[in-house]
């Protein structure tokens, strides 16, 4: 069970670390979820669609625009968190068929006790890594694939290679989409390669970020958008530059220049993601 303090906060050993709920102060119903000091999800129980992180309101909006307005959608979702997405999706795509890979099972028993999420027979959250609940599913079975897998705060090497990205491939649908958090920092290694590795199997992509981020100015968070068709980038661009912190869209030209050189991350070689610098996850106590 987690321990309460006075100031609301539920602390609690869970399998990858020690997690925290820690209570929004100017939200009523919300709580952040940190793992081991690092901000994994936010979620506003009351309104589902609220979105606090800017790397989620990116991959929110990408789930916004890869289907009509409020049509269901067949959503995989890698890394669970505190289920933000997943709940999202819930509330502005109702009908969708969701499942949930989360590894960790002390983690899914927190929040399903502490942020207990709607009940729907269609939303499904399994106890399971990404890769194998990858390779245990059908061909073509979903319409978007969304990875949002961080172990001590760093994306597993297994979830960074193109037999990876060939898994998610085989799974999405012909005009399906891979939605990433990829986090980095300078000199972006990590996030061309990701580019360059995804675009080997799903080569129609954009990439959403922090203009700094993207300059290579500091660490942060890069949403890359994927699939066999061209994404809707005037439309994200559009959403990303009307953000609370706005955001740029690189794609064509610009994203095989951010590209330009990296070499394709195979298992044999794939590493985990770059670490970020420390204290940046600093939180107050």
């Amino acid at each position: 069970m987690g321990r309460r303090r006075d100031t609301g906060r539920v602390t609690a050993r869970v399998d990858t670390g020690e997690a925290e709920l820690v209570p929004d102060a100017d939200r009523p119903r919300s709580f952040t979820l940190l793992l081991d000091g690092a901000p994994q999800s936010h979620v506003d129980l009351a309104d589902p669609t609220h979105l606090e992180f800017e790397y989620v309101r990116r991959l929110a909006a990408a789930l916004d625009l890869v289907a009509p307005a409020g049509a269901p959608l067949r959503v995989l979702h890698l890394g669970g968190g505190a289920l933000t997405l997943p709940r999202y999706v819930q509330a502005t795509r109702p009908g969708s068929t969701q499942r949930v890979s989360e590894v960790d099972a002390a983690l899914v028993e927190l929040v399903r006790r502490e942020l207990p999420w709607p009940a729907d027979p269609r939303l499904r959250v399994r106890v399971a890594d990404a890769r194998a609940t990858l390779g245990s599913t059908r061909d073509a079975s979903y319409d978007v694939v969304v990875a949002d897998v961080f172990a001590g705060a760093r994306t597993p090497a297994h979830l960074t290679s193109v037999e990876y990205a060939a898994e998610v491939a085989r799974v999405l649908t012909p005009g399906g989409w891979y939605l990433a958090n990829v986090a980095d920092g300078p000199p972006l290694r990590h996030a061309r390669a990701q580019v360059a590795t995804v675009r080997a199997v799903l080569p129609r992509a954009c990439v959403v970020s922090d203009a700094a981020v993207l300059r290579g100015r500091r660490y942060g968070n890069l949403v890359l958008i994927a699939g066999r068709v061209d994404p809707p980038v005037p439309e994200l661009t559009r959403r990303a530059a009307g953000d609370w912190f706005p955001g740029r869209v690189l794609a064509g030209d610009e994203l095989d220049r951010f590209a330009g050189g990296a070499a394709v991350v195979r298992d044999a070689d794939a590493t985990d993601s770059t670490p970020p610098p420390p204290g940046i996850f600093s939180v107050r106590r």
